[in-house]
């Protein structure tokens, strides 16, 4: 069947009224936009034989939400359809994104109201594994559910695998009875510690989903850290993994330490590994968590005949993030962090005056960025377009961070003094405890943006901040 519009567009130019380029576009951009709707909704994330479904929230009805695929240079377009009980809004995790498009709620828009909509349509410019998730309220939204992949494809296909797999790793706090832990929500506890985990670890939505792999398949696996504020460590061990990609940015292919994925929370990995046991074996990808490993998922091999061994060498993926750095007139800038549980801060800026602890717990700002517990009323920092800047973290605290760069990719250039051994451009970069980490960027992306924890209750209890880009 065809529609009644692409019928007369069809006549039209059989008329000899020549549709242009622009009016092409044009009559693209009239087209209604794919709604991605964030509503209360119920996913199966124990075992069935033994619970039933948890309440959680969701984007069109799924937790994660599905995979976003376009291709490098294409646009994502979706109507955010607001059927939440509070406001909400979205971020397109680690794409160098149109600043008003970034989803930021109080920086770059307004967040949307329950009953509104609002309508995202941008170019993902570079080929990666980026995912998209709440950014208003995100300690809560992201705690219920509220996040999902986006796949942005090379523009030419990558031949180094035989397919793909994206696993979306999250963790939950569900009570005995396998329901959402409410309760918890917002705990002042959470918030000064490492922040909220969970004690569930789901893999694209479910716990120890069973992968079907052949014997002899080289398989790239997309995975994404999607937790709250939970550390992972993914091992491999068995598949002979190299790493081909952090945080979207393509790497020269290597190994991996004990054949360990970490990923901090919001980071990325891509990793070809090559499934090696014989056709109908089960071999767990485990995941660790409260102090043990535990099986996350199985690859489950099918009884065909395996496939032709594959050669040892990887092909790289195409670089498409081009960056300049002139370290010659780098703006320096410093951030320290304070604060938390077994903390030194004793007193720091809220609302334009000095607070002593006890007033900033009272207030629920218990950690600081460079002495100012999450006030946004100042920028970090101003750069120009083209700009290096050059920027210095000190963790002044007792808990890791996860520090997260809106809008741009940096350069990790060293850790506590020393060359970073890999020099990785990363959007999100782990600072441990009382360590000096010197990073890069490109300050290239015109607008205002966030540079946060992604330790969501440490953003919302103060570690947050921005910087502008003339």
């Amino acid at each position: 069947m065809i529609s009644r519009r692409r019928f007369m567009l069809g006549t039209a130019a059989l008329a000899g009224s020549a549709l242009t380029p622009a009016a092409i576009r044009a009559a693209s951009a009239a087209e209604p936009l794919p709604e991605l709707r964030a509503a209360p909704g119920v996913a199966q994330l124990l075992p069935a034989d033994s619970f039933g479904p948890t309440k959680v929230w969701a984007y069109n009805g799924a937790t994660p939400g599905e995979a976003i695929r376009v291709k490098a240079g294409e646009r994502v377009r979706r109507s955010l359809v607001n059927d939440l009980p509070q406001s909400t809004a979205v971020h397109w995790h680690g794409i160098r994104i149109d600043n008003a498009m970034d989803g930021a709620a109080g920086l770059t828009q307004d967040a949307v109201p329950a009953g509104a909509r609002f309508d995202y349509d941008f170019v993902a410019p570079d080929a990666g594994t980026f995912w998209y998730h709440s950014h208003d309220r995100s300690w809560e939204q992201m705690a219920r559910g509220l996040s999902g992949p986006l796949i942005v494809e090379e523009p030419e296909p990558w031949r180094g695998a035989d397919r793909e797999l994206t696993l979306f790793i999250d963790d939950w706090r569900l009570t005995k009875d396998g329901s959402f832990d409410e309760d918890s929500l917002g705990s002042l506890m959470d918030w000064g510690h490492g922040g909220r985990i969970g004690n569930v670890v789901t893999v694209n939505g479910t716990v120890g989903p069973e992968l079907p792999v052949r014997a002899g398949e080289r398989i790239r696996l997309r995975l994404i850290n999607g937790a709250n504020a939970r550390i992972l460590g993914v091992s491999l061990e068995g598949f002979a993994p190299r790493l081909i990609a952090v945080d979207g940015h393509p790497v020269a292919p290597r190994g991996l330490k004990d054949d360990v994925v970490v990923l901090a929370p919001a980071q990325r990995a891509d990793v070809v590994v090559d499934c090696q046991a014989e056709p109908g074996a089960r071999v767990p990808i485990k995941v660790y968590a409260d102090r043990a490993w535990i099986d996350a998922a199985d690859l489950v091999y099918d009884d065909q005949a395996a496939l032709p061994a594959k050669p040892g060498d990887i092909q790289p993926l195409a670089e498409t993030m081009r960056h300049a750095l002139d370290m010659d007139k780098a703006l320096d800038v410093r951030l320290d962090m304070s604060g938390g549980a077994m903390g030194s801060m004793e007193r720091a800026m809220v609302g334009g005056r000095e607070r002593g602890f006890e007033e900033l717990v009272k207030l629920r700002r218990v950690w600081a960025f460079n002495g100012v517990a999450g006030d946004m009323d100042e920028p970090l920092f101003r750069a120009s377009a083209g700009q290096t800047v050059k920027l210095t973290i000190f963790n002044d605290t007792r808990w890791p961070h996860a520090m997260h760069l809106h809008g741009h990719h940096f350069k990790v250039l060293t850790r506590d003094g020393k060359a970073d051994p890999n020099g990785d451009w990363r959007d999100t970069v782990l600072n441990a405890p009382m360590e000096t980490i010197e990073v890069a960027l490109e300050a290239s992306n015109p607008g205002k943006w966030l540079l946060h924890c992604h330790m969501l209750e440490h953003q919302v209890a103060g570690m947050k901040t921005w910087f502008e880009v003339a």
